[in-house]
């Protein structure tokens, strides 16, 4: 043994202190390095550049909800309704998604108050297969729709999707009419439907409930869009502008009513919820 391990060996060395995985986290965005508390307390985005991270159904409602709110019952559905099987079983992929998440599905619906409005939240989680649209998510949709009618009150949805749910094949697409259905009931009964669209919305969820809120907000640069840019530009032969499926640029054009950060989205929905429920009660 050399005399450097002899002096080592005999130094009174304190305990080696351990450090949490997690202290730390790389914004996807600008890829710098994050304390991960100051990310949270920040509501999950950057505070460099302020890109708008993808978060979970529970931090979304604690969020925008008002401490209390109830979530409701998930909906009980027939699962793999095809016997699906690709490199894995769907049941397999079922049980994964339900391993590393709080919920049964993609989406979450919780009844509240949104500072002191009462609502019915929907949230869906990217997380979880994608927040891909099948049957339990249709199901949870239109539970929400129903308690909003029956509390009065609007219904408020927040999606984050790839579309609809593959392993369910046309299943899943049938959503698409029944969440429409769904939402033509809340207007009958003269009640709010208010979208908030956030990174990323596309395909199927895109193509039905995500587009038909009374008033359409989202995130900032949130990707928006029903088929790829790649899918498009080699259909129509053209190049299409640069950030064309983002969230300022689907304003710009039109097809947004307002972009709001994270920061300010509770307060907006409650303004919302106020300006539409008062316009209901004059009519």
């Amino acid at each position: 043994m050399s005399w450097l391990s002899e002096v080592r060996k005999r130094l009174p060395f304190a305990p080696k202190r351990d450090t949490p995985d997690n202290l730390w986290r790389k914004c996807p965005g600008c890829g710098e390095m994050l304390f991960t508390k100051e990310y949270e307390d920040n509501l999950w985005v950057c505070p460099r550049c302020e890109h708008h991270g993808r978060i979970g159904a529970d931090t979304r409602l604690g969020q925008v909800m008002d401490a209390g709110y109830t979530v409701l019952p998930a909906p009980q559905v027939k699962e793999d309704p095809l016997k699906f099987r690709d490199t894995k079983k769907y049941t397999d992929r079922l049980r994964s998604a339900r391993h590393n998440a709080p919920h049964p599905d993609a989406l979450t619906t919780a009844e509240g108050t949104i500072e002191g409005r009462k609502a019915i939240v929907g949230v869906q989680d990217f997380g979880f297969m994608g927040g891909s649209m099948g049957m339990a998510v249709g199901d949870a949709f239109v539970a929400g729709v129903d308690r909003a009618v029956q509390a009065g009150c609007p219904y408020v949805i927040f999606t984050a999707a790839g579309g609809a749910r593959m392993q369910e094949g046309i299943l899943s697409l049938m959503q698409m009419p029944r969440t429409t259905v769904a939402i033509r009931r809340l207007h009958a009964a003269g009640l709010p439907y208010i979208v908030v669209l956030t990174d990323p919305t596309t395909g199927g969820v895109t193509a039905s409930y995500a587009m038909l809120g009374d008033v359409q907000m989202a995130e900032p640069n949130a990707l928006i869009g029903f088929a790829g840019q790649r899918v498009i530009q080699d259909t129509i032969r053209e190049q299409l502008p640069e950030g064309f499926q983002r969230s300022e640029y689907l304003h710009e054009h039109g097809m947004l009513d307002m972009v709001v950060p994270r920061a300010e989205i509770r307060e907006t929905l409650a303004k919302t919820i106020d300006y539409l429920m008062t316009a209901k009660q004059a009519a």
